[in-house]
């Protein structure tokens, strides 16, 4: 088989399997409730409204399909202001994500900019910090809280390629994945800390101003929580990380 042939079958299978994650796609719908913030001090709840997630991280595959359709996010052509220069630095081309094994894989390395446009393609948009956290403190079959799935995964070696989305159970929300695969995007990603000019910044909380380490925290020693404020806050907007995808919300209508 001569390979201008095996290059069309690889493109086929690859373009069948593209067809069949979008077609298993679908949000889930979480309901209005209320949660109090590891970091938060003065330790009061968090009222979260009906809102509709992922039930899984957008994965390289569907966001292929997006770049066809929107060549401004192609690595060649997007803007340095939007992403950084290692924005998809594993996809060996524009158009191809390469090793098949990461159609069904998350897509890494995109900028919060990248996300975003991704979510408003879909008629969705990136969730808050304030609905991640709520739906992230959804448990698992035989375990009261997430802690021990959080902290056998920070114990771990990073794999590559990263393992498919939706491998792993889902937790009592029917969410893939919320930990132990990816850290994820959201909305108001750096108003946690004091990001410099904090006159300029409307969605900062300053109940968080002090959030690694307070002693009057809502539970001191989940420092699991305190490490995804921490990481978030170091982030800048253009920023693209190895382990570092997203996934979309999306409004009750």
């Amino acid at each position: 088989m001569g390979r201008s042939w095996k290059i069309l079958i690889s493109s086929l299978l690859i373009s069948s399997f593209c067809s069949s994650v979008f077609a298993n796609d679908s949000l889930i719908k979480i309901p209005a409730g209320e949660f109090k913030f590891p970091a938060l001090l003065n330790k009061t709840s968090v009222k979260v409204a009906e809102f509709f997630l992922d039930k899984h991280a957008v994965t390289n595959a569907q966001y292929l399909a997006f770049v066809k359709s929107n060549p401004n996010w192609k690595k060649s052509q997007v803007k340095t202001i939007f992403a950084d220069a290692e924005y998809l630095q594993y996809w060996p081309s524009d158009v191809s994500f390469g090793d098949s094994r990461l159609a069904n894989a998350p897509v890494v390395r995109v900028s919060w900019f990248a996300a975003r446009a991704y979510c408003e393609s879909q008629g969705k948009r990136l969730p808050s910090l304030n609905e991640w956290e709520y739906v992230g403190l959804g448990t698992y079959k035989g375990q009261k809280t997430i802690q021990g799935t959080i902290l056998e995964w920070y114990g771990k070696t990073s794999e590559w390629p990263l393992p498919q989305v939706a491998k792993n159970e889902a937790n009592s929300y029917g969410l893939h994945d919320l930990h132990g695969l990816i850290w994820e995007w959201v909305e108001d990603f750096n108003s946690s800390l004091v990001t410099g000019e904090s006159r300029a910044d409307s969605a900062l909380d300053k109940n968080l101003f002090c959030g690694a380490g307070a002693s009057g925290a809502a539970d001191p020693a989940d420092y699991a929580a305190f490490m995804r404020y921490a990481f978030r806050s170091s982030l800048q907007a253009k920023y693209t990380i190895q382990n570092l995808g997203f996934r979309c919300a999306k409004d009750k209508e």
